[in-house]
């Protein structure tokens, strides 16, 4: 049976680590990092995903705000808002959060933002200095992806690395990720040939097409390390919907580690907001910002809930 990679207790690892930074800073006298939300319209998922980041703040000391504007806002009002939090030295991070109407340009108010109170890590600026490995903001599903493999991986030097899916936001930044760390990576897509074959020889798998259990048994070979990105509702047992990833995580269990659905990556891309923030504020401070490094590699924190178990 495959081992579960726990991402809730890793998360909550990491909300440690983030919440000793925050109180480190307030002991030297800084204020307390401060991340503002703004959320156009009231589309029912954003709003599930803008309270957990607003708990999430609460818990590590982070000062949260929210700025909730009417679906009919200009793009122009939008990008005033913008430019005002982007001189404001008491918000080190801004999210804005998507899908945002369609007569606004999200490319151009996501790259308003400026990079150094970008937290998403979406400003092309960022998405620059990733891909050439000079710094900046890492986007934090990526980032939690890398925290996830370094559970059970010390050293991704020559591991073969399959990425499924291309994605600006998960496939492209986490497979610069990993050639950084000079894992051998292939990034597939929807036109990739042979995509059973291909999958089949990787030690590490990164599922993130949003295709439910498009990852088949057969397709992974033994021992091999699978992170699942996808998290797609379908129907379930007596009219009920469930929750499933893009992997068809009954037929993994011959894999070494598996991340389930839910309770694997996305607890780690709230967790790497809050972080992000920290740094984003350190920064802002003139604080060492290499004192903890980005994507923790430290053998000693591995997190399972033990073979084949979901956790709670």
């Amino acid at each position: 049976m495959a081992d579960i990679i726990d991402g809730r207790a890793i998360a909550r690892q990491l909300d440690e680590q983030t919440k000793a930074d925050v109180d480190a800073l307030v002991a030297a006298g800084h204020p307390a990092p401060g991340l503002t939300v703004i959320l156009v319209g009231n589309d029912p998922a954003s709003e599930v995903y803008v309270r957990r980041k607003i708990e999430a703040c609460e818990r590590v000391g982070i000062r949260s705000s929210e700025h909730r504007l009417p679906d009919t806002i200009s793009q122009e009002a939008l990008l005033t808002l913008i430019a005002r939090l982007n001189v404001d030295p008491e918000v080190h991070g801004i999210l804005c959060q998507v899908p945002l109407p369609a007569h606004i340009d999200t490319g151009k108010v996501l790259g308003a933002i400026v990079p150094e109170k970008d937290v998403d890590g979406f400003h092309p600026v960022n998405v620059g200095r990733l891909s050439t490995g000079t710094g900046g903001i890492v986007p934090c599903t990526p980032l939690g992806i890398m925290k996830l493999i370094h559970t059970v991986i010390d050293d991704l030097t020559g591991k073969d690395v399959v990425v499924i899916g291309k994605s600006n936001i998960v496939g492209k930044p986490v497979a610069n990720l990993l050639l950084e760390e000079e894992a051998t990576v292939t990034v597939t897509h929807i036109h990739t040939h042979g995509l059973p074959d291909i999958v089949r020889k990787a030690d590490v798998i990164v599922a993130a097409a949003g295709a439910p259990r498009l990852v088949r048994g057969f397709w992974v070979k033994e021992g091999a390390v699978i992170i699942d990105v996808g998290i797609t509702r379908v129907p379930g047992e007596n009219g009920k919907t469930k929750l499933v990833g893009d992997v068809a995580f009954d037929e993994v269990q011959h894999a070494k580690a598996v991340t389930p659905v839910p309770g694997g990556v996305g607890p780690m891309t709230i967790a790497c907001l809050l972080s992000n923030t920290v740094k984003a504020a350190r920064a802002a401070y003139g604080v060492n910002t290499d004192v903890n490094s980005d994507i923790d590699r430290d053998s000693g924190h591995h997190t399972f809930t033990g073979s084949g178990s979901l956790p709670n």
